[in-house]
């Protein structure tokens, strides 16, 4: 899983001060989030920064697991 911010972003900087390893300020000085798969622990802080954007600007993306994984199982 892995944390978005999509283009409602007014950059606040809820989020970043909220959780901080999974989002930070890019060039425009919007939030974006990190491009990595989310730790438990960095999920948990994401699902409560959610509630918190005043734009609604933050998800959690469940990907799809490869086809590899898919054929493994």
């Amino acid at each position: 899983m892995k944390a978005k911010v999509n283009e409602n972003c007014i950059g606040c900087g809820t989020c970043i001060a909220m959780c901080e390893k999974v989002f930070k300020f890019n060039d425009n000085g919007f939030a974006v989030a990190k491009d990595e798969d989310l730790t438990d622990e960095e999920i948990e802080e994401v699902n409560n920064t959610i509630p918190m954007c005043p734009v609604e600007a933050i998800s959690i993306n469940k990907e799809e697991k490869k086809e590899e994984d898919k054929k493994e199982q």
